[in-house]
C-alpha cells in the first residue's frame, strides 16, 4: 500500500463522502491529484470554521498555511491550539496530518504542482476575505455580503475556480490531442463549480444566520423591503420567495451549464470522467427541488436529498450512460420541476 493510500482514501471519505464518491469513480491518471487538492482545501476550510479561535489568529495560520502550499518557506505550522479545539476526530486528523498533504503535493509534475497551488492560492484567498469580511459576525450582529457582484465572487473563489483547475488537469492527462472549444469548456466549468456552491449557499441560509452571516446580499433584499435580521424569522420566508427563487433560478442554469460542460467532455476520456461530473449536478438539482417547496428560513429543516433518491439518481446514470441521447437527457427530466422558476 502506497504511504498516502490512507490519507487519499479513509480520511478522504470521512471528511466528505458525498465528494468520496465522485472521486472514487475518477480516472486514475488524475483521482489523486483531485483527492489531495481536495483534502488541502478542507483543512483550509477547517481552520477558517474553528469559531473558537480569534479571527485574526485565524487568519494568520491561513496565510501561513496557503504560504507553504506556494513553495514559499518549510516552516512548521502552528497548529497546536487549532486541534485541541477540533470536535470532531476527521477534521482533527485533518490538522495532524498536515505536513503528509503538503510532502504529497511535490511528489507530483511541476505542471500538476502548479495547478494545484493555483487553485489552492485562489480558494484560500476566498476564505481568508471570508474571514475579514465576517470578523466580529454573530446572530446578534448578523453581515451580509453587499451585492450580487460578491456573492459571484465568492461562489468563483471557493468553487468556480475548482471547474478550471479540473479541466486543465483532465485536459492534460486525458484528453490532450482532442480538438475542442477550449474556451467554452472553460466557462462552462466555472459556472459548475458556482452553481454547486449557490446551492450550497441557498440551502444553509439558516445555519449562516446563526453564525452572523448572510450570503444573499443585502441590496437585494433591501429591494424586497427585507434586511438580513428580518431572515431570522420563518415567517418572513413567503415575502422572500420571489428573490430565492430568482437565486434557485441562477444555480440552475450554472448547473445547467455544468451539463453541457459534461456532455461536451470527449467520449475518448471514458465514462467514469462523465460521471463524476453528472453525478453532483443532479444531486444539486435534486437538493434544489426540495429548496424550491420549503421553507427554507425554518433551522428545523434539514435539506438533503434522501437516500433512495441518491441512490436512484447514481444508477440512472451508470444505466443510460451507454444510451447517448437518452443520458443526455437527464438533466431535462430531473429540473423539469424547476422550469417555472
Amino acid at each position: 500500500m502506497a504511504p498516502d493510500a490512507d490519507l487519499l482514501t479513509q480520511l478522504l471519505e470521512q471528511v466528505s463522502r458525498s465528494f468520496y464518491l465522485t472521486l472514487r469513480i475518477l480516472p486514475a491518471p488524475v483521482r489523486r491529484q483531485i483527492g489531495l487538492a481536495y483534502l488541502l482545501a478542507r483543512t483550509t476550510d477547517t481552520i477558517a470554521d474553528t469559531a473558537i479561535i480569534p479571527p485574526e489568529q485565524r487568519l494568520a495560520v491561513l496565510q501561513r498555511l496557503r504560504e507553504r502550499i506556494l513553495g514559499v518557506h518549510q516552516q512548521p505550522l502552528p497548529l497546536a491550539e487549532l486541534v485541541r479545539q477540533q470536535g470532531a476526530r476527521a477534521e482533527r486528523a485533518l490538522l495532524e496530518r498536515v505536513e503528509e498533504s503538503l510532502s504529497l503535493l511535490n511528489e507530483f509534475s511541476k505542471a500538476d504542482q502548479a495547478c494545484l497551488r493555483e487553485v489552492l492560492r485562489v480558494i484560500s484567498s476566498g476564505q481568508e476575505l471570508d474571514l475579514a469580511r465576517f470578523a466580529g459576525a454573530s446572530a446578534q450582529n448578523i453581515i451580509p455580503l453587499r451585492t450580487d457582484a460578491e456573492l459571484d465572487d465568492y461562489t468563483y473563489r471557493v468553487a468556480g475556480c475548482v471547474g478550471e483547475f479540473w479541466t486543465r488537469l483532465c485536459r492534460a492527462h486525458l484528453f490532450p490531442e482532442v480538438s475542442l472549444d477550449e474556451s467554452a469548456l472553460l466557462a462552462d466549468a466555472v459556472r459548475f463549480g458556482k452553481g454547486l456552491q449557490l446551492v450550497n449557499v441557498l440551502r444553509d441560509v439558516p445555519g449562516d444566520l446563526r453564525q452572523g452571516r448572510c450570503y444573499l446580499p443585502a441590496e437585494a433584499l433591501a429591494r424586497v423591503g427585507l434586511s438580513p435580521v428580518d431572515l431570522l424569522s420563518p415567517a418572513v420566508e413567503p415575502r422572500l420567495r420571489p428573490l430565492y427563487d430568482r437565486y434557485l433560478a441562477r444555480a440552475r442554469d450554472h448547473l445547467e451549464a455544468g451539463w453541457a460542460y459534461t456532455l461536451a467532455l470527449p467520449r475518448s476520456a471514458g465514462g467514469r470522467l462523465r460521471l463524476g461530473c453528472a453525478w453532483p449536478i443532479l444531486l444539486g438539482v435534486a437538493t434544489l427541488k426540495s429548496l424550491a417547496v420549503q421553507n427554507v428560513l425554518d433551522p428545523a429543516q434539514h435539506i438533503k436529498v434522501p437516500r433512495p433518491e441518491v441512490r436512484r439518481i447514481l444508477w440512472k446514470t451508470v444505466a443510460r450512460y451507454p444510451f447517448r441521447r437518452w443520458w443526455g437527457r437527464l438533466f431535462a427530466q430531473i429540473a423539469a420541476p424547476l422550469q417555472r422558476l
